[in-house]
């Protein structure tokens, strides 16, 4: 059997597009439906049912998607372990969402190499959603998220709980403000994919509040940049508390209430289900959670 296209496969249905799938894997659509035709021929079987929706697995591709997981997981173990025994420095690559590896991960990273002093650390940061897509499509092999992860391909162990606040410049003249309130001061929003714009959604429409009935100014993809607004008066945003706790400190941004708002949330290590992770990766894993991951 063809790995590669089983890959292309396995990807396509992941992304429920072939125009998708064929971006990430760098290849035209065309050659994304031949490779998908070709797996298709080689195991005799119809895989996928096509239309403008995107792709549907019949029930024989479903057999071969179960298969194709557990097959890739496979492949990545052996050529890691081929290139770890080719390489005289051990790696360990991590994938983390923005506001907890821009911030909180660089001090334990320090004090893991600290005491790891052979590993190459390397870590990737994206939001939440393409940290997520990166491990189900085995681009990473473990991920630091935000909020639980709706994927039951996924194992998940806790690391530590977080809160989203309402942060503005400390010229602010409020302290704490109704729902109503807020609807009158320029709010600044996380991108549509991140899991932050995610809770903080959820947390108003249980309130009866649509985010088009607040005052959205912009949405950026970078915590910093959201903080930069917020300490040049542009605005005020919800952000996690460990992220803004030094600025709260420095009195540079001040928290503001909201009556009947609460957005709590965890910070999760996860990784395949089948997926056997390498002695760093497990080494780091058992840091993380624990009381020694030393957080900036």
């Amino acid at each position: 059997m063809n790995l590669e296209y089983l890959q292309s496969f396995y990807v396509t249905v992941k992304y429920n597009s072939i125009s998708k799938a064929a971006y990430h894997l760098h290849l035209t659509q065309p050659g994304l439906s031949m490779q998908l035709k070709n797996l298709e021929k080689e195991l005799g079987s119809n895989l996928l049912i096509r239309s403008n929706k995107g792709v549907k697995l019949t029930e024989e591709g479903k057999v071969v998607f179960n298969y194709a997981d557990t097959l890739l997981s496979i492949k990545v173990n052996i050529e890691r372990d081929l290139k770890n025994l080719q390489q005289d420095v051990p790696r360990l690559l991590i994938g983390s969402c923005k506001s907890i590896g821009e911030y909180a991960l660089p001090c334990t990273i320090f004090v893991f190499k600290k005491l790891h002093k052979e590993l190459d650390i390397n870590m990737e940061v994206n939001n939440s959603s393409e940290v997520i897509k990166k491990l189900c499509d085995h681009s990473i092999n473990i991920g630091i998220i935000q909020g639980n992860p709706e994927e039951d391909s996924l194992d998940i162990e806790y690391i530590t709980s977080d809160e989203l606040i309402l942060v503005g410049n400390s010229s602010e003249n409020i302290d704490h403000i109704t729902i109503e309130e807020l609807k009158k001061l320029p709010l600044i929003l996380r991108e549509e994919s991140s899991n932050a714009r995610y809770l903080v959604k959820n947390a108003f429409q249980e309130k009866g509040v649509l985010l088009e009935d607040l005052n959205v100014i912009y949405s950026l993809n970078s915590p910093e940049a959201i903080k930069s607004s917020i300490l040049a008066g542009k605005g005020v945003a919800f952000l996690p508390k460990i992220i803004v706790k030094n600025e709260l400190k420095k009195g540079l941004l001040k928290q503001i209430t909201v009556d009947e708002i609460k957005i709590e949330f965890n910070y999760y290590l996860c990784y395949r289900k089948n997926y056997v992770l390498t002695k760093y990766e497990r080494m780091f894993a058992d840091f993380i959670t624990s009381n020694k991951r030393a957080f900036c």
